[in-house]
């Protein structure tokens, strides 16, 4: 039985991977900000999963000392660390980055590159420590470099981890710990959808585009929890969007209606 730690899995796509990992088995360490997150999440998961080893624990990645006692808790319950994947992150409201105040840009930058950097340190230590272990960072709009007007501190801060995760798996190559990045495509989570709170016309523009690249939590979760257990491998990226798979969705749209997002913004 692996034991897994997630960043911001109270919601989102981390909480679809908690639910996935827990499916196959796996004790996890559930993580948000507050504690009622945290709680909401262990109660609800718990009910599904009647019997499992989860244990929640609070934790704001963008201060070093939670993440570390969220890994000192994860062995004191556990004993080991299997699988760490840092997945909590922020968005932006829709807006250039000189119209955004200065609060609205830290932000994004003190959990994705901060939280990132803070739980990879202590990850890596600690598998070095044990002796073994995975760590997995989470990518997401901008991690290839696209640059997407009006998402451009999200973008910057996405860039950021790819550059992090590579140059961790170079650091780390001579040792017995995995690191690779998640890629998830484009999920119907609240970093998607908020940047549309406020314009409907926006939204309803580009409403058909985002039904045919967007996917739902439950189909994309289980597929990357597939993934991440069976990876042996150091520096690799695990993509939901394989080779051909947008270019098949485009090309079927005619023919073929998805209906993933539907509400009014």
């Amino acid at each position: 039985m692996q034991t897994i730690v997630i960043t911001g899995s109270t919601r989102g796509i981390g909480y679809g991977l908690a639910d996935a990992f827990l499916d196959r088995g796996c004790s996890l360490m559930i993580s948000g900000r507050t504690q009622a997150g945290v709680d909401e999440a262990v109660t609800t998961l718990l009910r599904k999963h009647e019997g499992a080893a989860i244990l929640g624990y609070p934790c704001d990645v963008a201060r070093p000392e939670q993440v570390q006692t969220l890994w000192d808790v994860a062995i004191e319950r556990f004993g080991r660390v299997d699988i760490w994947i840092n997945n909590a992150g922020v968005g932006q409201p829709f807006g250039e980055i000189r119209q955004l105040p200065p609060e609205q840009l830290a932000a994004p930058v003190q959990t994705n590159i901060l939280g990132t950097l803070y739980g990879s340190r202590v990850a890596l230590n600690g598998m070095v420590e044990q002796g073994f272990g995975a760590l997995y960072n989470m990518e997401g709009l901008g991690s290839n470099g696209r640059k997407q007007p009006g998402l451009a501190l999200y973008g910057a801060t996405k860039y950021t981890v790819r550059y992090i995760t590579e140059a961790l798996a170079i650091e780390t190559k001579d040792t017995p710990i995995i690191v690779g990045a998640l890629s998830p495509g484009m999920v119907v989570t609240d970093i998607l959808l908020t940047p549309y709170e406020g314009r409907p016309d926006k939204w309803q523009k580009d409403k058909r585009v985002l039904n045919i690249l967007c996917d739902r939590v439950e189909t994309v979760a289980p597929w990357l929890a597939k993934e991440i257990l069976s990876n042996e491998k150091s520096g690799v990226r695990i993509s939901w969007y394989r080779r051909g798979k947008l270019l098949r969705r485009f090309l079927a749209a005619p023919f073929r209606s998805r209906q993933i997002i539907d509400e009014t913004r």
